[in-house]
């Protein structure tokens, strides 16, 4: 892992230099902002129950389908195509360092956005001087799911990248697995079928799989190993098949 630094610092003027890093950095804010608008719209109208930060991290799905494509469906597809992958891997650096630099570096974009977020909070706090919209818990819970949630969804990218040399069918693979992942796993729970008593073992993997219930769970501060183990060994497995993906298209051409 000698060249893993040297490429993970390629990797980020890469990703500072490419347009569509700083589109998905705009979208990302003015959704999320307009998110949050929403969020305290409710809140001036009636009393709520929960905190602000719950129901702002109950929608990290919207900016993650749109913002982990456009971070990651250049990482390789665009070296494939324009045939510099080929040039890169001819040097001293093996596939894995080169999967990894890219993945890290997606991934340190992906939780500089989501940080940026902290100032929604910040600015609500100062101007209402009330301590309550600044709940401590849910915060801290809520970017904890963001940061260990996020290592999947990068890793899912990076694998959708490594797959095809078109930029726009990476991005359209990467929407397609966390559509799937997201909300696949949630629908599938729900089936009625799986309400069958023969079936409940299946049913109550798959609840333990339901994505919009693992935030739910971080902002009321439960941090469930089992969880854990999901995001991190799905990383791991996304990474392996980007590795191997990568060494396969090198082989065929």
């Amino acid at each position: 892992m000698r060249h893993y630094f040297t490429i993970l610092a390629h990797e980020v003027r890469t990703l500072l230099y490419h347009p569509g890093t700083y589109i998905a950095a705009v979208l990302f804010l003015l959704v999320m902002g307009f998110v949050f608008t929403g969020i305290l719209d409710d809140y001036s109208r009636a009393p709520q129950e929960t905190a602000p930060a719950v129901r702002f991290f109950q929608v990290f799905w919207i900016p993650v389908l749109f913002m982990v494509p456009l971070l990651t469906m250049k990482s390789f597809a665009e070296e494939r195509r324009l045939g510099t992958l080929e040039t890169l891997l001819t040097t001293p650096v093996s596939t894995a360092e080169v999967v990894l630099g890219k993945f890290s570096a997606a991934y340190l974009f992906y939780l500089t956005l989501w940080g940026s977020t902290l100032g929604f909070h910040y600015i609500l706090q100062l101007y209402a001087r009330d301590t309550r919209y600044l709940d401590s818990g849910p915060l801290i819970g809520g970017y904890l799911f963001i940061a260990v949630s996020g290592l999947l969804f990068v890793a899912v990218g990076i694998l959708a990248s490594a797959l095809t040399r078109s930029q726009a069918v990476a991005g359209i693979l990467c929407f397609t697995f966390l559509l799937g992942l997201i909300g696949g796993l949630s629908y599938v729970s729900e089936l009625g079928t799986l309400r069958q008593e023969f079936f409940s073992p299946v049913r109550t993997a798959l609840e333990g799989l339901r994505i919009p219930g693992h935030v739910d769970d971080f902002t009321r501060g439960i941090v469930d190993t089992r969880q854990l183990f999901f995001y991190l060994t799905g990383c791991i497995l996304a990474l392996i098949f980007s590795i191997l993906g990568v060494e396969a298209k090198i082989l065929n051409s």
